[in-house]
């Protein structure tokens, strides 16, 4: 999926590697975590498919710049992707698996776990309320300005996710405060 999340970045427009990682940090990374050294691993493998190519930029007193471009082929690919409906189920969470097995720790250590991550929950829709910045920054930076609209989408959902977090560790706080009496 970190293949096609890169292809989808560089239809938007060429990029170096490392323009990637910065517009994927901005943007992607609040929903598809990826560490530096993957993207690059992906890149590769993009190029080796064909997906994408990647011409040298000579820079004086720096490093030369691989610049990557998507090909025909990889737009293909990113449309091909793009129109496969993926109802995605995947709730792996060791938060969950935490909480199934958290009878095993005293009240009070499962009071101060719920409320540890509420608070971590709270600090990430904070930090969602203000992506509405970035999407307006690269908004100006594409040719088509419709995908933002898409990129708004994407930002609702998250909020919205962060809001669940956020009521279903209040409900649990508030049932583990209910056992201690």
């Amino acid at each position: 999926m970190l293949k096609h999340g890169i292809l989808g970045l560089l239809n938007y427009g060429d990029m170096s590697g490392y323009e990637i990682r910065q517009v994927f940090k901005d943007s992607l990374n609040y929903f598809w975590t990826a560490q530096t050294s993957q993207i690059y691993r992906e890149i590769g493998g993009l190029e080796k498919n064909g997906w994408i190519e990647k011409r040298t930029v000579e820079q004086a007193g720096k490093p030369n710049k691989n610049i990557c471009s998507i090909t025909d082929e990889g737009r293909k690919e990113l449309l091909r992707w793009l129109s496969e409906p993926d109802a995605d189920m995947d709730i792996r969470s060791s938060t969950l698996m935490k909480t199934f097995f958290m009878g095993e720790l005293p009240i009070s250590k499962s009071l101060e776990f719920f409320k540890e991550l509420n608070k971590e929950y709270r600090i990430v829709l904070s930090n969602l309320q203000k992506a509405n910045n970035s999407i307006n920054l690269y908004r100006e930076m594409i040719p088509d300005k419709r995908n933002a609209l898409f990129w708004q989408m994407t930002l609702d959902f998250g909020k919205r996710y962060m809001q669940m977090y956020l009521d279903w560790t209040e409900s649990c706080i508030h049932l583990v405060e209910s056992m201690e009496e």
